[in-house]
C-alpha cells in the first residue's frame, strides 16, 4: 500500500489469485489428516524451491499462533479460512510479501500475487511465471473442457481472480455509492468489504473482482476488470470535485473533524479509527494536508488492526487495552502534522469563480 503504483490515490493495491490442485488427491476440505500431510510435503519443498522464494517465511499454520495468523490475514497474505485450518497447511510468503502461497487451504495451492495501485498486469504476469515453474514440477489436476479443476465451482476454468481496492469516500460522503456498485454487481463482478466475502466495508474501502473464470480467458478477465476500475476511479473523482464545488465547509468540516479526533483522542476503536483515516487520506489526496499524510494513513491503516497491536505489544491484549494502545499510536504518529489548510481550497475556488481578479 506504501509503494509507488498507477493512480494509487484510488486504487491502493491489486491482487491476483490462482487456484490449482494435485491430480489424483483428494481436495483438502474432503482429505484425512494423513491425506493433507502427503499433499504438503509434496506441495512444500516445490514451492520453497522457487527463485523468488529464497530466505522466504514459510511455516504450518500449526506452529503459529492465533495472533500470528491474524497478522498475516489483516496483510491479506492469507485468508480467514486458511487461518481456520489445522493440521497439514502451511504459508509460504516472499520475503517483500508480495507474493504469497497458501498450501490446503480450500484447493491445494492458492497462490496470489500483490501489487501498489493499479498494477493488474504485472502482479499477473510475476504470478503466471511462479505458476507456470511449478508446473513443470507438480501434477496439476487439469480438464480440456473444464480447465484447472477446482474445489469450487465458480473457480474452475483459469483459476484466476483478480481484485483490486478501491478508496472511495467522495463516493460515500455524495451516498453514490450503492449506485456504483450495484452496477458493478449487473455486469458479474463482485464487490466485498477490506478482507473479502462477508466483510464490512471500513475505511471507504472496497475490493472489486471478477466472479466466473470459466469459459473466459486470462486477458478476457483482466481487460473487464481494468476497465471497471478505471470507470469506478473516475466516478470517485468526479465526486471528490463535485463536493468541493457544491459543499466545501462539509468536506472540510469532515476532514477537520477526523484530524482532530486521531489529534486528540486517548480511546478508539478500529472501526471509528480507520474511517477517521481515510478521511484524513482524502484530505492528503486534495491538498488539505502535506503529500506525506497519504503514506502515513496507509500506514496506520495496517499498524492499528487488533493484531498487529498485540505483535508489537508481544502479548494478548483486551478490547480495552487495544482502543486505548491504538490511540497512543495514532496521536505519536500524527504529532507533527499541520492542521487541515482549508484557506487554500477556499482560494482556489474564488480564484476559479472571479478569473478576471487574477
Amino acid at each position: 500500500m506504501t509503494g509507488e503504483g498507477a493512480d494509487n490515490t484510488i486504487v491502493l493495491t491489486s491482487r491476483i489469485r490462482l487456484a490449482r490442485n494435485l491430480r489424483g488427491e483428494s481436495f483438502p476440505g474432503w482429505a484425512k489428516k494423513e491425506q493433507r500431510r502427503r499433499t504438503l510435503e509434496i506441495l512444500r519443498p516445490a514451492v520453497e524451491a522457487l527463485p523468488c522464494m529464497k530466505d522466504a517465511f514459510s511455516q504450518e499454520l500449526d506452529d503459529l499462533n492465533s495472533v500470528q495468523k491474524q497478522v498475516l490475514v489483516e496483510r491479506h497474505l492469507i485468508s480467514r479460512e486458511h487461518a481456520a485450518r489445522g493440521e497439514g497447511s502451511a504459508a509460504v510468503i516472499e520475503r517483500r510479501q508480495s507474493i504469497a502461497l497458501m498450501l490446503n487451504e480450500e484447493d491445494h495451492l492458492r497462490m496470489q500475487a500483490i501489487r501498489p495501485g493499479m498494477s493488474l498486469r504485472a502482479a499477473y504476469d510475476s504470478l503466471a511465471a511462479v505458476d507456470e515453474e511449478l508446473e513443470q514440477s507438480l501434477e496439476i489436476a487439469f480438464d480440456h473442457e473444464l480447465g484447472y479443476l477446482t474445489t469450487c465451482p465458480t473457480n474452475l476454468g483459469t483459476g484466476l481472480r483478480a481484485s483490486a481496492m478501491l478508496h472511495l469516500p467522495a463516493l460515500v460522503l455524495s451516498d453514490q455509492i450503492g449506485q456504483v456498485l450495484q452496477a458493478v454487481n449487473k455486469i458479474g463482478l463482485a464487490v466485498r468489504g477490506l478482507y473479502g466475502e462477508g466483510t464490512e466495508s471500513l475505511g471507504n474501502l472496497f475490493q472489486i473482482s471478477n466472479q466466473s473464470t470459466l469459459g473466459e480467458s486470462e486477458e478476457t478477465i483482466l481487460r473487464r476488470l481494468e476497465r471497471v476500475i478505471a470507470q469506478v476511479a473516475t466516478h470517485e473523482r468526479n465526486a471528490r470535485d463535485k463536493l468541493l464545488e457544491d459543499d466545501p465547509e462539509m468536506v472540510s468540516d469532515k476532514i477537520g473533524r477526523a484530524y482532530g479526533v486521531l489529534r486528540h483522542a486517548w480511546i478508539i476503536d478500529s472501526k471509528e479509527a480507520l474511517n477517521h483515516l481515510s478521511l484524513l487520506r482524502l484530505g492528503g489526496d486534495l491538498g488539505f494536508l502535506p503529500n506525506e499524510t497519504v503514506k502515513s494513513c496507509d500506514a496506520l491503516l495496517m499498524d492499528i488492526q487488533p493484531a498487529h497491536l498485540q505483535l508489537h505489544s508481544g502479548r494478548k491484549l483486551s478490547p480495552e487495552e487495544r482502543d486505548s494502545i491504538r490511540a497512543e499510536i495514532v496521536r505519536t504518529r500524527l504529532q507533527t502534522l499541520q492542521a487541515p489548510d482549508i484557506r487554500s481550497t477556499r482560494k482556489k475556488d474564488e480564484d476559479d469563480q472571479n478569473p478576471e481578479m487574477l
